[in-house]
């Protein structure tokens, strides 16, 4: 079924389409949640709360993009009950070290809640990865919007583990200094 389909049936408030978007994007959002969270109870809890989060969000927004639009909710319900789940035990696992490594190339959250124009952060975003090389923009996407740890991007590329590492690096350093050029507080 078309993403245009499946939109309608949420328009329509048809109960069809949830089972058709599990269907067509059910494994993509248990990627990113699954990545994220590293049990298959709590990603199974994450899809099913991404289902009832685009039922609820569709009849204010009409996504032109269904595959981003479902995969930015599962993504960020996935984070938050990482967060809950972590919040009293914190240290170790894949999350505090993805940020640890932007850690000094992005905005602080209480930075980025101060920009006013949060436009021109993603203008720089949107450049800079547009700037990257097919194979750099994919190890990056990989580990910071899919959570992918560095030997499962290795493993999906046919690289090496250090090659992985320090091509993210490189992208980092390029990040920052693009952020730098566009005269976003670091």
């Amino acid at each position: 079924m078309e993403d245009k389909d499946i939109i309608d049936l949420y328009w329509s408030r048809s109960e069809d389409a949830i089972p058709e978007t599990e269907k067509k994007y059910g494994k993509y959002c248990k990627y990113i949640a699954g990545n994220i969270l590293k049990n298959p109870e709590d990603t199974e809890e994450c899809l099913n709360d991404t289902w009832l989060s685009a039922w609820h969000a569709m009849p204010e927004a009409r996504p032109s993009f269904l595959k981003a639009f479902l995969g930015k909710i599962s993504r960020n319900l996935a984070l938050n009950k990482y967060e809950e789940i972590h919040a009293k035990k914190r240290g170790g696992g894949e999350i505090p070290m993805l940020l640890d490594e932007l850690q000094e190339t992005l905005p602080g959250k209480s930075d980025v809640e101060g920009i006013v124009d949060q436009q021109a952060l993603i203008h720089v975003l949107n450049q800079f990865l547009s700037g990257l090389k097919a194979e750099e923009r994919k190890i990056f996407v990989r580990r910071y919007w899919y959570c992918a740890s560095i030997k499962e991007i290795a493993g999906q590329y046919a690289l090496s583990e250090s090659k992985v590492k320090m091509t993210l690096k490189r992208s980092r350093d390029k990040l920052r200094a693009e952020l730098i050029k566009g005269e976003i507080a670091i």
